[in-house]
C-alpha cells in the first residue's frame, strides 16, 4: 500500500456533480433519473489553509464537503467496469457556493460556485489501487463541530458510473477532477468560520486519510460592480442554502403544523376561518370556482406553488419535457405540503394526471390545488388525497401551458399564494392564511364556533335572533354563564 501523497497542481476540468447521496436528495427532495453535472473553473482550486472570501454584500456561502476523484490517464467512452482503473487517486474537497449569486447561473453555477478558492482540494491524495470505490467515508466539520458524514455505500451514481458516463462525451485527461457529491448537512458558514473536509477508507488496510482540508472564511472589501448580476435573495435560497426553511429561521417553515395546532384547524370550518381573516381586513385569501375530489375530507398543509405559462411551442420544447418544474415540483413534494399550481383559470387542458397525483400522495402530500383542469379524474378521485380543481380535461400540459418554475408567488382561483402559505380547504373551498396569523387566527375561530353553538341552542329553544346574533350584554352574561 502507498502513503497518501500531497494533492498538487492545477486540474484542467474540475466537473461536479449535483446531486448523488441519498440523504442529500431526500433532504432536497429531488430524485435524479440521471447523473447531471456542471464545470468548475480551474482558477476556483485552492489548497489546504487557504482562506475562502465570501463576496462583500452577500449572506448565504454554503460548504458541500465531498470526495473528488482524480483521473490517472486520458480515457475516452470506457465502461463502468473499466472506469475505476483510470482513477489514480481520491481527495477530499469543499464545493463552495455563494447562494446570492445562483438566479443569474440559470443552472450553470459559474458565478455562484466558479469563484477564486471556491474549490479547495487536498491535502493529500490517496492511491485508488489501495482503496473501494464503495467503502469510502467524507466527513465535515465547522468550527470542530461534526456536520456532515456519509459513506459511498449506496450511492446512486457509484463513482465508476460517473466516470463512465462523463466519458461518453468527453475525454477525461490526467489530473481532471470528478467532484462527487455531498450528503446532507450542508449548510451557511460566515467569515470567522473555519470549515475542514476528510475522506478516508476506515476499512483499508491502514486505514488510509487524506487528511483535514482546512478553510477559514473571510469577509470580502470590494463591493461588486454594477455591469454585473447584483447578489439577490429569496425565502427558496435561503432554505435550500441552509438545507431547511426551519434551518434558516424562515415563518411557516416547516414545524409550524404540530400535531396540535393541526388538530386545532381542523375542529373549525372554512367559513369560521374566513370571518376571523375579514376581521383583519383580509378579504382575498379565498381559491374559487373550484371542487374536490374529496369534499367529505378536510385539507391541511403549508403552500408549495408551480406556475405554468401559456403554451408557446418553442418554449415547450425548451421547458416543456425530460425533468421539468412540473415534475420536479411532485417529486419534491414531503408530508404537509399543498401543491398549488397556477393555471390562469385556462381549463382546456389538464394541470395534474393520476400518475402525478400518486406521487404526491406517496411523498405525503396533504394535496393538490390547481385553478386549471385535472386529467385522468377518476383515478384521481379515488386516491386518498384531496385535489381541488376546476374541471375534468384529457388533454396534457402542451396543448395550453409550458411548467415553468417552483416555488414562488402565484395567483391560483383569484389569490395570491406564497410559499408556506398555510392551506385549509373542506367542503365550502380553500383558503389561504398567512403563517404569521394562523395562531391567532385559529384561537379565535375556536370561540367564535363555541358562541355559535351557544347561539344555535338558544334559537332552537326558541329565542330570537335580535340581540342573540350577535350578542349583546345580556347575552354575553349567559353565554359565559353556558360556558361554565
Amino acid at each position: 500500500m502507498q502513503h497518501p501523497t500531497p494533492f498538487t497542481g492545477t486540474p484542467g476540468k474540475v466537473i461536479a456533480l449535483h446531486l448523488n447521496y441519498p440523504s442529500r436528495i431526500a433532504q432536497r427532495g429531488r430524485t435524479p433519473e440521471q447523473p447531471s453535472y456542471f464545470l468548475k473553473p480551474g482558477t476556483s482550486v485552492s489548497a489546504s489553509g487557504t482562506p475562502i472570501e465570501r463576496p462583500a454584500g452577500t449572506e448565504l456561502l454554503a460548504f458541500e464537503g465531498e470526495i473528488a476523484l482524480i483521473i490517472g490517464r486520458s480515457i475516452r467512452r470506457v465502461t463502468p467496469e473499466d472506469a475505476w482503473a483510470a482513477v489514480s487517486g481520491v481527495t477530499a474537497a469543499n464545493d463552495f457556493g455563494v447562494y446570492d449569486l445562483r438566479y443569474a447561473d440559470k443552472g450553470s453555477n459559474l458565478k455562484s460556485k466558479g469563484g477564486d478558492g471556491f474549490t479547495p482540494l487536498g491535502p493529500a491524495v490517496i492511491n485508488a489501487a489501495d482503496i473501494q470505490a464503495d467503502a469510502l467515508r467524507v466527513r465535515t466539520w465547522v468550527n470542530g463541530e461534526l456536520v456532515q458524514e456519509d459513506t459511498t455505500a449506496d450511492l446512486a451514481f457509484p463513482f465508476g458510473r460517473l466516470v463512465a458516463d462523463l466519458s461518453q462525451l468527453m475525454t477525461l485527461e490526467p489530473g481532471d477532477v470528478i467532484l462527487t457529491g455531498t450528503p446532507a448537512g450542508s449548510s451557511v458558514v460566515q467569515p470567522g468560520d473555519v470549515v475542514e473536509v476528510e475522506v478516508d477508507a476506515p476499512t483499508a488496510p491502514g486505514a488510509p486519510s487524506t487528511g483535514r482540508l482546512v478553510t477559514p472564511v473571510v469577509a470580502g472589501t470590494v463591493a461588486m460592480a454594477g455591469y454585473g448580476a447584483a447578489p439577490r435573495i429569496d425565502d427558496l435560497q435561503r432554505a435550500e442554502a441552509w438545507g431547511s426553511a426551519e434551518a434558516a429561521g424562515l415563518p411557516g417553515s416547516t414545524g409550524i403544523l404540530t400535531d396540535e395546532l393541526k388538530a386545532k384547524i381542523n375542529s373549525v370550518g372554512t367559513a369560521t376561518l374566513s370571518s376571523q381573516l375579514r376581521k383583519r381586513g383580509l378579504n382575498n385569501v379565498s381559491i374559487d370556482g373550484l371542487r374536490s375530489t374529496r369534499p367529505g375530507m378536510r385539507m391541511v398543509g403549508l403552500a408549495r406553488t408551480l406556475r405554468f405559462i401559456p403554451n408557446r411551442e418553442d418554449l415547450f420544447i425548451s421547458h416543456g419535457g425530460g425533468y421539468n418544474a412540473q415534475k420536479r415540483a411532485f417529486d419534491s413534494l414531503r408530508p404537509d405540503d399543498v401543491l398549488v399550481i397556477e393555471a390562469r383559470g385556462e381549463t382546456g387542458t389538464g394541470t395534474v394526471g393520476d400518475i402525478l397525483a400518486l406521487r404526491a400522495q406517496v411523498n405525503g402530500a396533504a394535496g393538490l390545488v390547481t385553478d386549471g383542469g385535472v386529467r385522468d379524474v377518476a383515478a384521481v378521485t379515488a386516491l386518498a388525497m384531496p385535489t381541488y380543481f376546476a374541471n375534468a380535461h384529457p388533454a396534457v400540459l402542451g396543448r395550453k401551458h409550458v411548467p415553468w418554475d417552483t416555488d414562488l408567488t402565484i395567483a391560483c382561483g383569484g389569490a395570491a399564494v406564497q410559499p408556506g402559505d398555510v392551506i385549509v380547504g373542506d367542503a365550502d373551498g380553500v383558503l389561504v392564511i398567512p403563517p404569521g396569523l394562523i395562531e391567532e387566527v385559529v384561537a379565535e375561530a375556536i370561540e367564535q364556533e363555541h358562541e355559535e353553538t351557544f347561539i344555535a341552542e338558544m334559537v332552537a329553544a326558541g329565542e330570537g335572533v335580535d340581540g342573540l346574533y350577535p350578542m349583546n350584554a345580556s347575552w354575553k352574561e349567559r353565554y359565559r354563564e353556558w360556558l361554565k
